[in-house]
């Protein structure tokens, strides 16, 4: 009689692989006074000078109210400047300051770190073919590789 198949737990396990490396990435920006919303807030915003609160709130699919608490934090810690757009007085325009463009040097420091942390088991054949296959899975399923979705939700975001 044949032992019947375990089914694959892929998705579980990359959920879990999902969870370390957000664990990890946190541990890694909090020494430079940062969160996780923050640095992705940081680099879009290094990505698109001049973005409005609106469209920043659109891209981390975030409420707009969230992101104006974001936008403060980063303010106040000197990382962007937030100037009403000349064009439209309605809306904010959002730009890194010295300080946020310094950060930023950081946050890829942390990047690099983190993968590295992830991916030591692999030789390097193994991290090309593992990049490429999950870069092909992210946009089967509209991911953007710019931005943690789940963001919106992050209790740094409040």
């Amino acid at each position: 009689m044949d032992t019947p198949r375990r089914p694959e737990r892929t998705g579980f396990l990359l959920s879990q692989l999902g969870s370390f490396a957000a664990a990890r990435f946190a541990e890694l920006v909090k020494p430079a006074g940062l969160t996780p919303a923050t640095a992705g807030a940081l680099r879009i915003l290094a990505r698109n000078p001049g973005l409005s609160q609106r469209a920043l709130a659109d891209r981390l699919g975030a409420v707009p109210s969230r992101v104006v608490v974001l936008v403060d934090a980063l303010e106040n810690a000197g990382l962007v400047s937030r100037t009403r757009d000349p064009d439209d007085r309605r809306h904010h325009r959002l730009d890194l300051t010295d300080a946020g463009r310094a950060a930023l040097q950081g946050l890829r420091a942390a990047a690099e770190q983190q993968n590295a942390d992830i991916l030591g088991p692999l030789d390097p054949a193994e991290r090309e073919a593992f990049a490429a296959l999950i870069a092909r899975l992210a946009a089967a399923h509209g991911i953007d590789p710019d931005v943690h979705r789940g963001f919106g939700d992050h209790p740094h975001a409040r």
